[in-house]
């Protein structure tokens, strides 16, 4: 089960890279099929109502402040223990403490049954964070205006909001300093012409909700 690696990894120190989990659709399906939803067995992957509900259950418990905790990403739970359940795994961070919340959410019961946590393991970024590391690297007066000054000149047009950018974010996590424990993200940012900003020295801490910029 990724949960127990992942939060025995966290007492090693070391960093956790794993795939972002992405939901899309290739289409619509035939209007035969439409009316018909089979119930998932154990086995199968989380549908995306399974995923909505599974997060909205793991973040209303009661001591999760809002504005600092953020829904990474959810996953089936693969805990071969649990061989008739069907059960989903949320990972939360929680920024007032730079923790990786891991909570298991029964969907039979809709109930939390299992809580995980650990520091100095940084799961990769979701879509919200890169968005708000845009917004933290568009208020550094310096570096704001070179990006809005980049973007006009490829786009012909002003930057109206960080979702206008195409952003991938990468955590940064080096063994010593502030980002060896907060949430810091190296942003690449592609322009409408598809060049890329030289973003290589600029760090955005999330936790501490500042831009760095590194020195060679």
């Amino acid at each position: 089960m990724r949960r127990r690696l992942v939060i025995a990894a966290a007492g090693l120190g070391a960093v956790l890279v794993s795939g972002t989990l992405l939901l899309a659709t290739s289409g619509e399906a035939p209007q035969a099929a439409q009316g018909v939803r089979e119930t998932p067995s154990q086995g199968d992957p989380l549908t995306p109502e399974e995923i909505a509900r599974a997060g909205e259950i793991a973040t209303a418990k009661n001591h999760l402040k809002s504005g600092q905790t953020e829904l990474l990403y959810v996953e089936r739970d693969d805990d071969k223990d649990a061989e008739q359940a069907r059960r989903a795994e949320a990972y939360i961070y929680d920024y007032s403490t730079d923790t990786l919340i891991v909570r298991t959410v029964d969907l039979g019961s809709s109930k939390v049954i299992e809580e995980t946590k650990g520091r100095g393991v940084q799961p990769p970024p979701s879509k919200r964070e890169e968005l708000r590391a845009a917004e933290l690297l568009l208020a550094d007066p310096k570096l704001g205006a070179g990006v809005r000054q980049s973007f006009r000149k490829a786009a012909g047009r002003e930057l109206a909001s960080p979702s206008d950018l195409a952003l991938r974010g990468l955590i940064f996590s080096p063994e010593r300093g502030r980002c060896a424990q907060h949430r810091c993200l190296r942003l690449f940012v592609r322009l409408p012409d598809g060049t890329f900003l030289d973003t290589s020295r600029i760090v955005i801490d999330l936790s501490a909700k500042r831009v760095h910029t590194l020195e060679w």
